[in-house]
């Protein structure tokens, strides 16, 4: 009804004379029609709900899948912590190499291992675990960042949408009133020059059309490549609208969110535990171990006139301390507790950070509330009747083409807007929610 009452509005009223330009009329709306056609049909659509999309996006995205590896990787390095050194085991041999006097020969074996003290081991345990719990929480920072990412290109790609349709929606009115001022100048209704601009006009809108479809078409490509699976034939075609994105929120409730919850001051204050642990472990690297061995060794009889030897089979057990002289350099110690004094920093200054972030996303997502409050009060309705006012004297010889042209790209200057407030206003709750660390968006 809507495309109805428009082309009522745009047709010229029929003058006398007017069916023998009737068939030139019918020909220019068939093949408008053609083109858009074209314009709406150039690729195959997957339709995909936000629900289906952000699934989509968890379960294949490759590079968090990659990212899901480094918590692997951690659990490993707990696991190579909690070994212990390896014993060693010598074996040896040997011949006196005198046959002539029978000097006889033997062997020797040897088991030693060293005694790790001061806690090492348990240090060593106590910092891989740390580690693995931080790498935990910078996982979640990575997917809560994903997650709005995601969404904010699902968000460009319906506002691109809208906008291609705004685009092709003035490209019908422009192509309607170049058919309406091609018959009316074929009539004398008015000049060749005010025919030739409308044409001028349709075509230029036509280009847009073309430049805004191409961007449309990229932005699909990416909602693909997020959930890494892309189709020469075809793109996902996101689903849904603007409609669901005003909240209440109240700003230090926010900051408590996010200080509870975000998951990067989470892992800056890991960051704060683990660095305890790396110095607990250069600590206890600078306390000595202990090396213990036993070994069996054997002598075979010796036949030497001067000293004959019975054959006999040795025993021993001994311990090994060793000189500590590297102590002398604190080297270890010295960064593990600079490290300590960073992370602290680093804590402090997440903190601040995040706090400045919650409170410019919040401002920023009521000044733009504002913004579309404005629109909703009439802006938009306004601009349109204005359009449709001016296209209705024009063709009543009460307005000129210029004033239709303007009153044209007004609207359209206003549609546009429009959709990139309520993208603006989409996004900026998704930044507010992405720098609180909490999430309910679904639409």
């Amino acid at each position: 009804m809507k495309n109805r009452s428009l082309i009522s509005a745009m047709s010229p009223i029929a003058p006398k004379g007017y069916s023998k330009c009737g068939f030139v009329l019918i020909f220019c709306m068939i093949s408008a029609n053609v083109v858009t056609a074209q314009i709406d049909s150039t690729f195959n659509r997957i339709p995909i709900s936000f629900a289906q999309f952000m699934g989509m996006v968890g379960k294949n995205n490759l590079a968090y899948a990659a990212e899901k590896f480094n918590l692997n990787i951690a659990d490993a390095n707990v696991e190579l912590a909690k070994v212990f050194p390896d014993p060693e085991l010598g074996l040896g041999w040997f011949d006196n190499g005198m046959r002539r006097m029978g000097m006889g020969y033997g062997f020797n074996s040897r088991l030693s291992r060293t005694i790790e003290l001061g806690g090492k081991r348990q240090a060593r345990i106590d910092l891989a675990k740390s580690e693995s719990e931080f790498t935990l929480y910078l996982l979640q920072n990575y997917f809560r960042n994903l997650r709005a990412d995601a969404t904010l290109n699902y968000l460009s790609a319906l506002q691109d949408k809208y906008l291609v349709d705004v685009k092709v929606n003035s490209y019908k009115a422009l192509t309607r009133l170049a058919v309406s001022d091609s018959i009316r100048f074929k009539l004398g209704s008015i000049k060749d020059v005010d025919a030739r601009q409308s044409k001028v006009e349709a075509g230029t809108m036509l280009n847009q059309v073309f430049q805004y479809l191409a961007s449309w078409k990229m932005g699909l490509l990416n909602l693909g490549l997020l959930v890494s699976k892309q189709s020469a034939d075809s793109l996902f075609y996101p689903i849904g609208d603007f409609s669901r994105f005003d909240r209440e929120f109240e700003l230090e409730a926010l900051i408590t969110e996010a200080q509870n919850n975000r998951a990067d001051l989470l892992a800056a204050l890991q960051n704060k535990t683990t660095t305890q642990r790396m110095i607990q472990l250069a600590k206890a690297n600078r306390i000595i171990d202990l090396g213990v061995g036993a070994g069996v060794g054997y002598a075979s009889y010796d036949y030497n006139i001067v000293a004959p030897t019975p054959s006999f089979t040795q025993v021993s057990a001994g311990i090994s301390i060793p000189l500590k002289f590297s102590n002398k350099y604190a080297g270890e110690l010295k960064m593990a507790h600079y490290a300590g004094v960073q992370a602290e920093l680093l804590y402090k200054q997440a903190e601040i950070q995040i706090r400045t972030e919650v409170t410019q996303a919040y401002f920023n997502y009521y000044t733009i509330r504002k913004q579309v409050f404005q629109f909703n009060n009439g802006l938009l309705l306004e601009a349109k009747k204005v359009r449709d006012g001016k296209v209705y004297s024009y063709q009543r010889g009460a307005s000129s083409l210029l004033e239709v042209l303007n009153a044209q790209r007004t609207y359209n200057e206003v549609q546009q807007s429009y959709y990139e407030i309520l993208y603006n206003y989409a996004a900026a709750l998704v930044e507010l929610e992405r720098a609180a660390g909490m999430w309910d968006i679904d639409f």
